[in-house]
């Protein structure tokens, strides 16, 4: 960043200040708070976190260097403002893969295309989306989620969110935009799993090996993939419906 471009000291020191104001605000709200979930105390913390982040990136701009806090990211949830006895629930998943093993894809593909008169015309498990949507309308997603090494797929992130309701939607009420109408404020609770959270262990992987200096775990991968047939081509599946 050039030398014009740079915050003022004087632009630092007023940001400075406007955290002082809103520690101080926040403080206040909490010494008053009506209850757990005091709107008053909820907006000042968002605006503490915001002239906390202003205040960051003005010192790292002009000094080069940060504060010791933590601001929470934009992911963080608002307080839950649904209802306390939820009569309805939706329950939204996403799943992340990539397709590691093409070839592999599209021979599971083949098989459930031999074996099914119901399956699309003939060939459909000769592409790569083809066969992805024979053996995703074959198979449940959680039996692919836990069987995704013999399909040729590798996990990426995922996430389920459930979200509370005061009553069952209407039958098609949604399904032209299915994910358009979440309302945080409405999430009982969230899972995520990513790759990123792993690095968090790392320094502890050493305490789960054994006297071998190997992971005390069973090796996935020998349980997961699928033996291969004379022909060279995976063992046919069974699916659970």
């Amino acid at each position: 960043m050039s030398d014009a471009a740079q915050p003022t000291a004087a632009e630092v020191r007023a940001a400075a200040e406007a955290v002082k104001t809103a520690l101080d605000r926040h403080l206040a709200a909490v010494e008053r708070r009506s209850g757990e979930e005091d709107p008053a105390v909820y907006d000042a913390f968002n605006e503490l976190a915001a002239a906390a982040e202003a205040y960051d990136e003005l010192l790292y701009d002009r000094y080069d260097e940060v504060t010791p806090f933590e601001i929470p990211g934009e992911d963080t949830l608002p307080p839950y403002t649904g209802p306390e006895e939820p009569s309805a629930l939706s329950v939204l998943i996403r799943r992340d893969y990539a397709v590691a093993e093409p070839q592999r894809l599209m021979a599971q593909a083949r098989r459930v295309e031999a074996a099914d008169e119901d399956a699309p015309g003939a060939g459909a498990s000769g592409t790569v989306h083809g066969a992805l949507g024979l053996l995703f309308g074959e198979f449940e997603p959680d039996e692919i989620a836990s069987r995704h090494k013999e399909f040729g797929l590798e996990e990426g992130d995922s996430t389920l969110w459930v979200t509370a309701a005061d009553e069952s939607a209407e039958p098609g009420e949604w399904l032209e935009a299915p994910f358009e109408q979440v309302d945080p404020e409405r999430m009982v609770c969230r899972f995520d799993v990513s790759a990123v959270f792993d690095e968090e262990f790392d320094d502890g992987d050493e305490e789960d090996e054994d006297e071998d200096g190997e992971a005390g775990l069973p090796d996935l991968d020998e349980d997961l993939d699928t033996d291969l047939d004379e022909d060279g081509e995976p063992a046919p599946l069974e699916a659970d419906r």
